[in-house]
């Protein structure tokens, strides 16, 4: 029997949701990217086709003749300067036309954001001759928005070329009409916007992992606490409707008693009867404590161990066999409980394992073992039955509330004795050992006073 299972589908609702939002990301991300690798490469395809225009020859034969025109021109007096001023003009259109290529294009403050750079066929970056204020040669290379430091030296300078070539396909630049023509080639990589779009997935994927964390650790606790709230408001109304009917009890035995004579045999069937029904009593008292935080008093483990044992003795499951219940109560010293609250704790492991004998309607060698230690500085409770046993699953729940494995249970015992050890008196329960068809071993853990 299953109660209270409701977050099994919700929790898979969560997952999914999850994959699909995970996923997602991942592509509409991917789509970003591809577009803007498709942008940046046609920039940098402008780029080479405006390196590739400026160099075609008739472009550098026509300003040299135009040039050469103007100087035997400014030799001649006859010509009218306005002439030459003229010509000057048009030499400066030449100029105009570069102005795409390295102000709109090749400019390093930002229009154009790509590490990129221009090389030989050999994957040599192309040098050029500049001079300096002091009318000095400087050489430099054809790097595009790519710190010094990564280029100073010959050998950082073809390591980032092949880095560059790894990248992006290069796009080629061919100067020059037939064998004579000269191949080069633009290698660029990517821009820090793309760089920082690939980590953007990973980054989603975090933040919904966590969201779903906390919504999912959220709905547990939520469903754990209505579940908490509802054994508690069950078990103290149940307190308040026992309350009256013991009471009645007693007082029918009582009257019974002062009818009928100390010789008499349903005398003592009336004992008998007032014992079970001071049980009664004790168990309505255990349920009017949920809830409420219990009074803890040192106490010695043995006496309310013993009493316990013999309790449930009295109460073993008829088998064809007799069971047998085996004590070895070593522990010694003082442990802070609650007695009532323990003894409920240790009668629903012995109750469970008298239960695990006859659990599948095969009865096997009846044996119930009670033992206590004392462990560094822990007292252990140990309960040991030869029953049916558990598989691992099993006894991953065997402590939920609502989890029971006997076809007419509510599964609140486990869940209870747990409360009880973990949160009213700070100790700790587990399945110590067990395995389907040779029995299980419980052991309840309490630090010593």
């Amino acid at each position: 029997m299953k109660l209270f299972d409701r977050t099994g589908p919700i929790k898979w609702i969560l997952v999914v949701l999850l994959v699909v939002l995970g996923f997602g990301s991942i592509v509409y991300n991917q789509y970003l990217i591809d577009r803007i690798l498709e942008q940046e490469r046609a920039s940098v395809q402008l780029w080479a086709k405006a390196l590739e225009f400026n160099a075609l020859p008739i472009h550098q034969e026509a300003s040299r003749l135009l040039l050469e025109a103007i100087a035997d021109l400014e030799q001649r007096e006859v010509v009218p300067d306005s002439v030459i001023q003229n010509l000057y003009r048009v030499e400066s259109m030449r100029s105009m036309q570069n102005f795409v290529t390295d102000e709109l294009i090749l400019d390093n403050r930002g229009k154009f954001e790509l590490p990129a750079v221009l090389v030989d066929d050999q994957d040599r970056p192309l040098e050029y001759v500049m001079l300096s204020e002091a009318g000095e040669p400087i050489i430099e290379y054809s790097f595009r928005n790519v710190p010094i430091s990564k280029v100073d030296t010959e050998a950082k300078r073809l390591a980032y070329v092949q880095e560059l070539k790894s990248t992006n396909p290069p796009i080629p630049i061919v100067v020059g009409e037939g064998a004579e023509a000269i191949r080069q080639f633009v290698y660029y990589g990517e821009s820090s916007v793309v760089r920082v779009l690939r980590y953007v997935p990973w980054l989603q994927i975090f933040v919904i992992a966590l969201l779903f964390f906390i919504g999912y650790t959220s709905l547990v606790s939520i469903t754990r606490m209505e579940q908490s709230n509802l054994w508690v408001g069950m078990a103290k109304e149940a307190a308040h409707q026992l309350g009256t009917p013991i009471s009645s009890l007693l007082g029918w035995i009582h009257l019974f008693r002062d009818e009928l004579s100390e010789s008499n045999q349903q005398f003592s069937a009336l004992d008998e009867i007032e014992k079970d029904v001071d049980r009664l009593k004790g168990v309505a008292e255990r349920f009017g404590k949920i809830g409420s935080k219990p009074e803890l008093q040192s106490m010695d483990i043995y006496p309310i161990l013993d009493e316990s044992i013999k309790y449930m003795e009295a109460r073993l499951p008829k088998l064809a066999q007799e069971v047998y219940i085996e004590k070895d109560l070593k522990a010694t010293g003082l442990v802070k409980l609650n007695p009532e609250l323990i003894q409920w704790a240790i009668e629903n492991l012995m109750k469970n394992a008298m239960d695990a004998l006859v659990l599948d309607g095969v009865e096997r060698s009846p044996r119930i073992a009670i033992r206590s230690l004392v462990d560094q500085g822990q007292l252990i409770i140990e309960v040991e039955d030869s029953g049916v046993g558990m598989d691992p699953k099993t006894q991953k729940k065997v402590f939920a509330p609502g989890f029971s494995t006997k076809k007419r249970g509510w599964g609140l015992g486990l869940n209870l004795t747990r409360r009880i050890v973990e949160e009213y008196h700070s100790g700790t329960i587990e399945v110590f050992r067990s395995e389907p068809g040779k029995g299980t071993t419980m052991r309840i853990y309490l630090n010593m006073a």
